[in-house]
């Protein structure tokens, strides 16, 4: 199993990204896929997640409005838009097979004037 995170980067406030998550070795369409962030110095967040079937989706209140999370899953890809980005929502940024049962390696979002 392994997932490999891209898209981060120096952003400033207002602007957007937007994170992919390939997966290999697991199909992603049988599992619940999920996004989470570490600032530092704190714990691990959930930020979003999408069932199998893309029809649900879910978010941490500090996100709502700004943040999408989808999947496609032909390609074995789960993505994150962001948009208005603020100094915030700085942190490291994980993908997460179902909940949590296995990891990526991470991709530093940055929000910085």
């Amino acid at each position: 199993v392994q997932l490999v995170e891209f898209g981060g980067g120096l952003v400033q406030p207002g602007g957007s990204l937007r994170l992919s998550c390939v997966a290999s070795g697991f199909t992603i369409s049988s599992y619940v896929m999920s996004w989470h962030r570490q600032a530092p110095g704190k714990e691990r967040e959930l930020v979003a997640a999408i069932t199998n079937a893309g029809g649900r989706t879910n978010y941490a209140d500090s996100v709502k409005g700004r943040f999408t999370i989808s999947r496609d899953n032909g390609k074995n890809t789960v993505y994150l838009q962001m948009n208005s980005l603020k100094p915030e929502d700085t942190a490291v940024y994980y993908c997460a097979k179902g909940w949590g049962g296995a990891w990526g390696q991470g991709t530093q979002v940055t929000v910085s004037s």
